[in-house]
């Protein structure tokens, strides 16, 4: 029986009202405005073959988070901006109806900018997204960059110490900063505090509408894996759940910290001046570390997401998927129109190797972007 022909990888992430895909070489993003028109921005990508340090093990890992984090902050801005168009509108409008949604919607766009870090992780190990070659020129993709790296080291690893401390001083444990015990309730409390907070944006609808789309990715992916015909029936019958996941990979950088943290701990010099300059020295001492355990995470994912998807092996992905339950919701059919309208648009890239490149399109209706002779022929 002859093997199927390899196909690219594709990966995703949700953004703010639509989904964007990637290829080794390609990208689209998709976006609805309220209008119901569809936003299309699709192009090329530098894509060049890793060599040399960037093929090794860790190494590898660590370009391809911070290369993907490059290309995600700069579709979430470009989402942002769409949504920003469509309140200035309303507002235009409705002045006073558009005053109260734009603080919702605000909130909502710096919950679903939160929910990109993790959703930027979930990356196909065998391959890594090269940056974009068309840059806005704008200092927001950085400045947005910055500020979800700083938000995710103050939740996801200032306040889970400052928890550790909280118990360890509640019950008299009296456990030492570095001590592999002190490291456990530190992990746990990760966990807790990431599970906690994706419980509570979930609460917030524009954010639930978030989760729909990362949804909808996961659901148009694993129509495409699965060689089947790139449309809404087929995709509606997927799951929600991805072993390729940013909050799968979340759940994996709680429990890996653990183990690093348990083992450098003893190793790390005890600073004089008492519990408070211990314990700040030890949160500053950790962070050159995090990229370590980032790498170490990538590589296990990388192992999971190969070997681990059927038979008993896949209760080893049960946490990550327990969490995915409440960053992933059920989509409606326009949300899997959109993901899907993102996935041929990548795929219509990748083949048409040395095509012009395109100016953002503007379709009425999704049965209008199918009209698009390359869009309408990208199959799984």
């Amino acid at each position: 029986m002859s093997e199927q022909p390899a196909r690219p990888y594709i990966g995703g992430q949700a953004v703010i009202e639509g989904v964007m895909m990637r290829s080794p070489s390609s990208f689209a993003i998709v976006c609805r405005r309220q209008s119901g028109e569809l936003m299309v921005r699709e192009q090329p990508m530098v894509a060049t073959a890793p060599t040399g340090v960037r093929t090794w093990p860790l190494i590898r890992g660590l370009v391809t988070v911070v290369e993907s984090l490059k290309l995600g902050s700069q579709a979430l801005r470009w989402s942002a901006e769409i949504y920003e168009q469509d309140l200035a509108e309303a507002e235009r409008k409705e002045q006073a109806g558009a005053v109260s949604a734009r603080k919702s919607v605000g909130s909502a766009a710096g919950t679903a900018l939160a929910l990109g870090v993790a959703a930027l992780a979930t990356q196909e190990p065998d391959h890594q997204a090269p940056p974009l070659p068309r840059e806005e020129g704008k200092k927001g993709g950085g400045m947005v960059g910055a500020m979800s790296i700083l938000f995710a080291i103050g939740l996801f690893v200032a306040l889970p110490q400052a928890s550790a401390e909280g118990i360890n001083r509640l019950f008299s444990l009296g456990l030492e900063v570095t001590s592999p015990g002190y490291q456990a309730i530190t992990g746990i409390a990760k966990l807790a505090i990431v599970v906690l907070y994706m419980v509570g944006i979930r609460q917030i609808p524009e954010v639930r509408r978030v989760f729909q789309y990362h949804g909808a990715e996961h659901k148009a992916i694993s129509t495409y894996e699965a060689r089947e015909p790139l449309e809404v029936p087929y995709a509606r019958a997927k799951t929600t759940l991805h072993p390729r996941c940013g909050t799968t990979f979340l759940v994996m950088v709680a429990l890996v910290s653990i183990v690093v943290f348990s083992l450098l701990g003893a190793s790390l010099p005890k600073l004089p001046g008492g519990r408070l300059v211990e314990s700040v020295g030890f949160f500053f001492m950790k962070l050159p570390f995090l990229p370590i355990i980032a790498a170490v995470t990538y590589e296990i994912q990388r192992v999971f997401a190969r070997y681990c998807t059927t038979g008993p092996l896949r209760a080893l992905l049960w946490p990550g998927f327990l969490v995915q339950k409440i960053t992933t919701a059920e989509p409606d059919d326009a949300q899997l129109e959109i993901a899907l309208g993102s996935l041929r648009a990548t795929l219509w890239r990748e083949e048409a190797v040395g095509a012009p490149l395109q100016e953002d399109q503007v379709f009425p209706s999704y049965g209008d972007m199918l009209a698009h002779p390359g869009y309408a022929a990208a199959r799984a």
